[in-house]
């Protein structure tokens, strides 16, 4: 399993890189990322996954989209990847419901983007000391159809890959035993 949580941690970050700039919150790739560890891990190990990555940048390691450090983590972005934080391990917990279901995962991300945004504006309002239609308009607005691609694309990766997932747990499982 400590093979799968440093992979989600390194694509989380690898997602930082692949981005639009925008200001102050640029689109990326890691909530992609951040759903897949979700869908495919259980609660511990995506939470793992995410905290390592909060870790690494937070010790300075250029990983977050603004750098790295405690000053990008600290800035206008971090409540989002606080957020991510909060987020995986739900998702992970109301994934295990029903694996099998395209629907139900788009349920579960829904849910997952919603404490996303909820942390990340308000840490974005207090930040910028915005309006709540500022920070609406630049932490809000203008990601809601990349996110719906990412929901959409999460949802079937999660549910075609969490068998392979299953196998891969139970062979690294057994390589750790044997170890």
């Amino acid at each position: 399993m400590i093979m799968l949580i440093s992979l989600f941690s390194a694509l989380v970050a690898a997602g930082a890189f692949i981005k639009i700039p925008m200001i102050p919150v640029p689109m990326t790739l890691q909530t992609l990322f951040v759903f897949l560890a979700a869908l495919l891990l259980p609660s511990l190990s995506s939470f793992s996954s995410i905290l390592i990555y909060i870790v690494l940048g937070a010790i300075g390691l250029p990983i977050f989209t603004s750098g790295g450090g405690l000053s990008a983590l600290l800035g206008p972005t971090g409540g989002f990847i606080f957020g991510f934080l909060a987020a995986a391990p739900l998702g992970s917990f109301l994934a295990e419901k029903k694996r099998d279901s395209i629907l139900w995962n788009v349920v579960v991300l829904l849910a997952m983007e919603v404490i996303i945004y909820f942390i990340g504006i308000i840490w974005l309002k207090v930040k910028l000391d915005a309006t709540w239609a500022k920070a609406f308009a630049v932490g809000l607005t203008p990601f809601i159809i990349g996110d719906a691609v990412k929901i959409a694309c999460a949802s079937i990766c999660g549910k075609l890959l969490y068998p392979e997932t299953l196998k891969l747990r139970a062979k690294l499982s057994r390589r750790e035993k044997d170890e």
